[in-house]
């Protein structure tokens, strides 16, 4: 590809639209998941008694699902079509794999889950008791299933396996479904993804329970409602804070740049602690090459080290560290970037000479020669279209803020859930109104929470579209800029006001209440 033709501002208007498109459609998918576990819970109540009132609950619930449900599908499909039309290069390198999980959702877990929504929604006297349980269970399946497979798609970006480059069709190709379906990046993204979801599905059912209690207001509803609630969210974050903890240290593992920016780690080593906060000028990269740490930091000694390699004197690279090089505790070595452009430019070098053999007629053996070339270089290809050291580095103060902004929700989260519970059974909960506005205030901090969890996943494999294969410039479509710049405002106003219609018809269905 051409980088003299590359329009970098029709670059910067792609990536807003994407984030702009993705950022929207999270606002939608954690309610969904949550909620769903929610009902499934309180339909199997209502099913193993048979008391109206669960059902009714049951109901009310899953009417708050349904609004938040087809808001979620409207951006969602937005949002695939994107990669079509704004990183047309993208999907033509990775479709034959990047494809195959977006299909398998659209196809098997979307009509599934679209499929079981009707019955759930219009089957209560149409099926019995069982058939709708099942339904409403089978609901929830079907919508974490779609978030498995896209969360797939996700985790390949950061972390490619299971493929392979093919120099005859200038593609990525898939050489095992199970490598890319199972890999542990995946797994991990998957638990902690929907783990955080059910959360923000807790803070919301407790969040609307007090704002019942608040008003005096269907009170059993509301402290029943509460309880369960508070204990699916208490097990949740337990759970969420198992994976998060997984979770570093698979990121330690395949993507050490994006731990040393969430860290804001200039320069590693062993025995690395675990920063709590530091005075990283949110608005400005730090001066990390020649900084050794942020100013003011306070941290957890060893932590980061045993977070990062199961060791707590294990060697955690920072950010210079990776873009010099560095000696791993295995003894293996990690090239320095100028080594990783080197071996990229002669990747993109030998694939042309390649095609130009090729096209010129040249026998078997010197074409396998050079495609052998070609793999031996393949891992290192997107760096031949670096430029500059600081192009590898992510926004270190948005990765390091908002990292630090989800772990600290999710410790509040804790708080919240351990006090309703403590509340519920050793106070009259209705009367402690303070706690009642601080579950309230503790839903829009479960978005901002839950948004704060993908930019830490989003900037902090940036530059690339794929990890170490393809940064984001070489992944666009030819645009112009004012054409995305146009569709941008346009989606802007579009999403805006379908989630300002999807507050106002949530706001209207909690004032009217359960049909109790």
């Amino acid at each position: 590809m051409n980088l003299a033709n590359i329009d970098l501002t029709m670059v910067d208007w792609a990536r807003a639209q994407f984030a702009l498109t993705a950022i929207y459609h999270w606002l939608f998918v954690p309610l969904t998941l949550g909620l769903a576990v929610v009902m499934g819970i309180m339909e199997t109540i209502y099913y193993r008694t048979g008391s109206e009132f669960w059902k009714q609950t049951t109901k009310f619930w899953q009417r708050l699902f349904g609004i938040n449900f087809a808001m979620g599908v409207a951006t969602g499909i937005i949002l695939e079509f994107e990669f079509g039309t704004n990183w047309s290069n993208y999907s033509y390198l990775v479709g034959d794999v990047f494809g195959a999980p977006l299909a398998i959702e659209g196809i098997v877990a979307f009509f599934m889950e679209s499929t079981f929504v009707a019955v759930m929604f219009f089957g209560w006297k149409k099926v019995s008791r069982g058939f709708h349980l099942a339904s409403t269970w089978l609901t929830g399946l079907g919508a974490t299933i779609s978030a498995w497979w896209i969360l797939v798609a996700n985790a390949w970006m950061q972390h490619p396996v299971g493929q392979q480059f093919n120099p005859d069709t200038m593609r990525n190709e898939m050489t095992s479904f199970l490598d890319v379906a199972l890999s542990p990046v995946a797994v991990d993204k998957f638990v902690h993804t929907v783990l955080s979801a059910w959360v923000l599905g807790a803070v919301f059912v407790v969040g609307v329970s007090c704002w019942y209690l608040l008003k005096g207001r269907q009170l059993e509803f509301a402290t029943k409602s509460l309880r369960v609630g508070a204990i699916f969210g208490l097990i949740a974050t337990a759970m969420l804070m198992l994976s998060g903890d997984h979770s570093a240290y698979t990121i330690g593992q395949t993507q050490p740049m994006k731990l040393a920016a969430m860290e804001g780690l200039y320069k590693g080593g062993p025995d690395q602690g675990l920063t709590i906060i530091s005075a990283i000028n949110p608005f400005q990269q730090p001066d990390y090459e020649t900084q050794d740490e942020p100013a003011l930091k306070i941290a957890v000694p060893y932590a980061l080290s045993f977070l990062a390699t199961r060791d707590f004197h294990g060697y955690v690279p920072g950010v210079r560290d990776i873009l010099d090089g560095y000696t791993k505790d295995d003894g293996t070595v990690e090239p320095s970037l100028e080594e990783k452009i080197s071996r990229g430019q002669c990747a993109i070098a030998d694939l042309q000479t390649y095609r130009k053999a090729k096209r010129e007629g040249a026998d078997a053996a010197t074409l396998s020669a050079l495609a052998a070339e070609i793999q031996e270089n393949m891992p290192y290809f997107g760096y031949g279209y670096i430029k500059d050291r600081s192009e590898v580095v992510p926004y270190i103060p948005v990765c390091f803020y908002a990292f630090r902004i989800m772990v600290g929700g999710g410790c509040l989260f804790v708080l919240l859930f351990v006090l309703a519970i403590f509340f519920l059974y050793k106070k009259d909960i209705a009367q402690v109104r303070w706690f009642h506005w601080a579950a309230l205030l503790c839903i829009p901090v479960a978005y901002i929470v839950s948004e704060s969890g993908w930019l830490v996943a989003e900037f902090g494999r940036q530059p690339w579209t794929i990890q170490d294969m393809l940064p984001t410039w070489v992944g666009v479509s030819q645009l112009s800029s004012s054409a995305v710049m146009t569709t941008f405002f346009l989606f802007l106003v579009l999403f805006t006001t379908m989630l300002a219609v999807e507050i106002s018809i949530m706001c209207k269905q909690i004032k009217k209440g359960p049909e109790l």
